[in-house]
């Protein structure tokens, strides 16, 4: 007598590449989940700030919009019980939800591309092309998505009618390769002020964040024309556009967050950060006594001079005498009244000046947001 088979439902009786599409997104929900966790406090201290620029806004809707999105696609995509005619009124979700996802990240790009070359009208007018052909493609190709007719039970999807419909991800593929060029020009323009190693510039300038973007996209582009599908419901076409959208999204929050300075009209490049960089000038006035060798004063402005021997001449034990001209030290005096007057008007006159020049440099910081 031969055994009963054992008939699988739908949800679990799942092709090769509809169940490795599934395993997919569930590794794209735990890159979005760690991310918005990670980028918390950073996140916390933008708000803060003073000021809302263009990228502080952007900032703040990508925070949102993307785990929302990928949200709402993996309830549908998992939940059993979303039939496939539900599933014909929704499917356009995803991919009108990411084309304003790739908006405002492609938007970024062009605000910091910009003001990374100073404000530059030709760069600006290139990436300002790429940006809207972007918008009007995406916008174009998202009339050219269907239902994936999947089983009752294995979910909803959404993917293209036709091969070209790749395209989608071409138009905000080229738009990074020309960010990731321009930046590692403008990164190698700027050694011949200030040479640094490899890893120094990589790290300063964020070009391994645009690398990252641009390999990922690059692979989605790879699996979009040259991955034959097995069939009309094969996604494997589709398996990595929801990580390229959420990595995209990640290292293009983490390009923001790298901006030294303010974020006004994009921020500036690290090089002008670092080369004008706060500096201050102070002049000490260092005067001999007329008694001794030794100077006695500094003078960091004509009216503050401060007494070394004064300082020098008091031990601990005798702080607490009472004697009238001991009844406090030096340092004590110089708390309170932010000077000590010298002894007389000739010692500040006697003595060498000596301007001290310091500035403060960025080179050796990591990527992070300054305010």
């Amino acid at each position: 007598m031969a055994a009963p088979v054992l008939q699988l439902p739908n949800s679990l009786n799942l092709p090769p590449h509809l169940s490795a599409h599934k395993y997919f997104l569930v590794c794209t929900l735990t890159v979005a989940a760690w991310d918005t966790l990670v980028l918390s406090p950073r996140t916390w201290r933008l708000w803060k700030s003073p000021g809302w620029p263009a990228l502080k806004i952007i900032f703040h809707f990508l925070r949102i919009w993307m785990p929302a999105e990928f949200i709402i696609v993996a309830v549908a995509f998992f939940d059993t019980k979303w039939s496939q005619s539900r599933c014909e009124s929704f499917y356009l979700f995803e991919p009108i939800a990411t084309a304003i996802l790739l908006a405002a990240t492609s938007a970024v790009h062009v605000i910091r591309i910009h003001a990374i070359y100073d404000k530059n009208r030709t760069v600006l007018a290139v990436m300002s092309a790429l940006f809207a052909i972007q918008v009007v493609v995406t916008g174009i190709c998202c009339g050219f998505y269907r239902s994936v007719p999947l089983l009752e039970g294995q979910g909803c999807i959404a993917g293209p009618k036709h091969n070209w419909v790749g395209i989608y991800w071409v138009a905000p593929t080229l738009l990074y390769s020309v960010s990731l060029g321009l930046a590692l020009m403008r990164s190698i323009q700027s050694l011949q002020s200030r040479p640094l190693s490899p890893w120094k510039l990589m790290l300063r300038d964020g070009l391994n964040l645009y690398g990252a973007i641009w390999i990922v996209n690059m692979a989605n582009m790879l699996f979009w024309f040259i991955i034959t599908p097995t069939g009309e419901s094969d996604p494997i076409k589709t398996i990595v556009t929801s990580m390229a959208a959420v990595l995209t999204t990640s290292m293009t929050l983490r390009i923001i967050l790298s901006v030294r300075g303010t974020l006004e009209h994009g921020g500036s490049f690290a090089l002008s950060a670092s080369t004008g960089g706060t500096s201050s000038r102070t002049t000490h006035v260092i005067s001999g006594a007329r008694s001794g060798n030794h100077p006695t004063n500094i003078s960091t402005h004509t009216p503050h001079t401060y007494t070394l021997d004064d300082l020098r001449s008091k031990p601990e034990g005798e702080w607490g005498t009472t004697d009238a001209d001991n009844k406090s030290s030096v340092h004590d005096e110089a708390i309170k009244t932010g000077f000590v007057q010298p002894r007389s008007d000739s010692d500040v006159n006697v003595g060498v000046k000596i301007t001290i020049d310091r500035e403060i440099g960025y080179d050796d910081e990591s990527n992070g947001y300054r305010k």
